[in-house]
């Protein structure tokens, strides 16, 4: 099957990522829920490897959700630890009373709903709230896992139905693809970067 799924599968760490198959799943979802976001990246590694039908799509997701489910926890971990002094340092003051409120109204699902949401939501601060807020590590490992792996078996699955169809759109249309894909990581370091410069000055 053709590598052009994703302009990113083609890179030599994507390449080795898809060569491990639901292994790299589980490396770069911790990865993606804790050191290093990667937007979409998770959905698109499951659904090539689910389009592969080298296992069945339940593997993927399954290996996909305990990758996101512990790179997850590592954050909510680091966030506890620090408290509120964590999520000020981490998000803006804006955002932080935001998504604070989303705690205190809706508890569970705070974190079940973002978890199954798919990009461009940013999920990050509601693990980053939910540690500093003290949550509990039950719920949150429940709502985590609930959310998670809803939202990859929904990929996994398609990806097996349809995955021939999404290749043969992105392996046409490859060069303008590779384009956004481009520009939204440049755009979304240049935002990165404006958003820590403006912590730092407070």
């Amino acid at each position: 099957m053709s590598l052009h799924l994703n302009p990113i599968l083609a890179i030599p760490v994507w390449h080795r990522l898809r060569r491990l198959g639901g292994p790299g799943l589980l490396l770069l979802g911790i990865a993606d829920n804790s050191v290093v976001p990667l937007t979409g990246s998770m959905d698109v590694l499951t659904i090539w490897l689910a389009a592969r039908h080298r296992e069945p799509w339940p593997y993927y997701a399954l290996m996909a959700t305990v990758g996101a489910v512990i790179g997850g926890y590592i954050t909510y971990a680091i966030a506890r630890k620090g408290g509120k002094e964590a999520m000020e340092r981490k998000l803006s003051q804006k955002r932080s009373a935001q998504v604070s409120r989303a705690f205190e109204r809706w508890g569970f699902l705070a974190v079940a709903v973002p978890a199954l949401l798919p990009p461009p939501f940013p999920f990050v601060p509601f693990l980053v709230a939910a540690g500093a807020g003290q949550y509990s590590p039950r719920k949150f490992l429940g709502a985590l896992t609930l959310g998670r792996g809803v939202r990859y078996s929904i990929v996994a699955s398609l990806g097996f139905r349809y995955g021939n169809l999404i290749v043969r759109f992105f392996s046409r249309y490859y060069a303008p693809a590779l384009a956004i894909l481009i520009g939204l990581a440049v755009l979304g370091s240049i935002l990165s970067l404006i958003q820590y410069l403006r912590l730092k000055k407070r």
